[in-house]
């Protein structure tokens, strides 16, 4: 006999067998161990959630609400790690913050057909500028703005995009760490994953505010999440740029592709 997790949000019951609460489980795992080391996990769970019955805009809340759950655990693995200075990342977290709310916010105000087929030509540039660019990342070089530029401008701009729509999210926050502030790609990932928990809190509260969020499907998948992401940080600390570099260009591509057939 299935068991059954029957309940209701916003006048919608959503019935969900034990199986498929596992799946879910299951591939919040694996999307937890590649947003970790490349981003792009959304590009698992979002499709998972809209299988499993749940209506669009609650899937994407609900993401926000799993996704968190990673991105802490990556976060504070790197913190323990060192490879996190959160004194110095102050400013960066407060913008990350407001950049989502702002983006969250502006999306129920408006038509993002348009950015949306900008996105996928985006995504394909970053792809290819990993797959060419043979060196970058590969050692710590000189930051070209001052770290409080850096927040005010690029911080917010993807921070919004994340609250917005958030495909590449840790892809952009990446190649910003990289190219303005010279990070090596280890290290550019892990800063990402502290801006992008941020980014992925400030939506999270955004949407429980009006209750679109599936806590059930996302505490359960949360789950997943904590040990997908304790396995991807891992990962980033031993293997660094050999793994790092080819996950951002294939889920990059992925992401593009995925985007051009919606």
């Amino acid at each position: 006999m299935l068991l059954y997790i029957i309940f209701n949000i916003e006048e919608i019951k959503l019935e969900i067998s034990f199986e498929i609460l596992s799946i879910l489980f299951f591939v919040a795992f694996s999307a937890g161990t590649i947003d970790t080391i490349a981003g792009g996990g959304g590009l698992l769970t979002i499709p998972a959630l809209l299988w499993a019955g749940l209506p669009p805009a609650s899937a994407l809340a609900t993401n926000k609400l799993q996704s968190v759950f990673g991105t802490f655990t990556a976060s504070f693995y790197f913190i323990k790690k060192q490879m996190i200075n959160l004194q110095e990342m102050r400013p960066m977290l407060i913008m990350a913050f407001v950049g989502s709310l702002i983006g969250s916010y502006t999306i129920l105000q408006i038509d993002a057909t348009l950015l949306k087929k900008i996105i996928p030509i985006l995504l394909i540039l970053i792809g290819l500028y990993f797959l060419f660019s043979k060196n970058t990342g590969e050692i710590e070089k000189h930051k070209i703005i001052s770290k409080l530029t850096f927040a005010l401008i690029f911080v917010t701009i993807i921070g919004f995009y994340d609250g917005f729509l958030g495909p590449g999210t840790g892809s952009f926050f990446t190649i910003a760490f990289i190219h303005f502030l010279g990070y090596e790609i280890s290290n550019a990932t892990a800063q990402t994953k502290v801006l992008n928990f941020m980014t992925n809190l400030a939506s999270l509260l955004f949407f429980i505010l009006f209750g679109k969020i599936y806590f059930i499907v996302g505490l359960t998948m949360g789950i997943g999440q904590i040990l997908g992401a304790i396995l991807g940080a891992k990962l980033v600390v031993l293997k660094g740029q050999k793994l790092i570099r080819p996950l951002i260009v294939i889920i990059s591509f992925a992401m593009s592709i995925k985007l051009f057939l919606n």
